[in-house]
């Protein structure tokens, strides 16, 4: 039976921490539902460490552990309270090694959330960690690419973050780029609209046009593979990468990125530039596949005009 991506962070979680005799930090690790199914069931004795509710002293907290060698995971279980828990990630954790030749590997587990939660908790919000250096940022969002991850942070010394999201936590399958030369377009979506984008693309091939998809786990550093390139360069209308971030951030920077070395029109499409609230009429969700072809069927054609 195939695993759910849950299970395998499971998995992963307690391996870590009963093999490499790790530890685990966060804020009601063991409340209702263990962080969504992705927490073994284990307590402080084991490893898991419950913080108290002062999202700015917990980064120093890891960041301590990190120090003595103890390859932490941290658990921030809103992403939007990245903004709280950055401090100390960012101005030592990350910088530690090339200071003081002390390196401070941890694996961040942000969790991105939408949907009736506000204009805090929300979203994902890994562009304020972007461009610090010392830090290693990742979108996993199936079994493979998430066991990958991890063996890469095992074979690091850097701070990783792991941009994950709740609505992952089900899903069962691989996700394959798709790529021929002389394509209309190509997506390139990030996160949780990795599986909006999949069926925009089949709804964009059942009305007649031709697309592509990369899907972009490795966002720092980011490598632009040489087939990327080829498949970029020989489309008609370009690319469009999909988030479920603000588009003034990670999102534009990968695009000037791919720019300078294809260039071929980026456009991004992500959250509408508003604040969220806690109810239904006022979300700001991630494009859905709908938005998707929508925007992508709005490229075409200003071109064609």
């Amino acid at each position: 039976m195939e695993k759910k991506l849950k299970d395998t962070i499971k998995k992963i979680t307690f391996d870590h921490l009963k093999k490499e005799k790790s530890q685990v930090f966060g804020q009601n690790l063991t409340g209702v539902g263990w962080v969504a199914g992705t927490l073994p069931k284990l307590y402080e004795k084991e490893g898991v460490i419950e913080l108290p509710m002062a999202d700015v002293a917990g980064g120093g907290i890891v960041t301590g552990s990190a120090l003595m060698g103890k390859r932490p995971f941290y658990i921030i279980r809103y992403q939007g309270y990245n903004w709280f828990n950055c401090i100390f990630i960012v101005n030592y954790a990350c910088k530690s090694k090339a200071i003081w030749k002390i390196p401070s590997p941890m694996f961040i587990r942000g969790i991105a959330s939408e949907g009736s939660i506000g204009p805090v908790a929300g979203s994902s919000h890994i562009s304020i960690f972007y461009k610090m250096p010392g830090i290693k940022i990742y979108s996993p969002m199936t079994n493979k690419e998430y066991i990958k991850v991890y063996k890469n942070f095992m074979r690091s010394k850097d701070v990783f973050y792991v941009s994950e999201h709740r609505s992952s936590y089900s899903n069962k399958h691989e996700l394959k780029n798709y790529l021929r030369n002389k394509l209309d377009i190509i997506l390139m979506p990030i996160s949780v609209t990795r599986f909006s984008a999949e069926k925009a693309r089949l709804i964009l091939e059942k009305k007649g046009f031709k697309v592509g998809i990369i899907h972009l786990i490795n966002l720092k550093p980011f490598e632009i593979k040489p087939a990327w390139i080829k498949a970029i360069k020989s489309s008609k209308f370009g690319v469009l990468m999909t988030d479920n971030d603000y588009e003034d951030g990670i999102l534009r920077i990968l695009a000037h990125k791919i720019n300078e070395k294809t260039n071929k029109q980026i456009k991004v499409l992500g959250l509408e530039n508003k604040t969220a609230g806690h109810h239904l009429k006022t979300d700001n969700l991630p494009p859905d596949e709908f938005k998707i072809t929508k925007k992508a069927i709005s490229i075409i054609s200003s071109f064609r005009k």
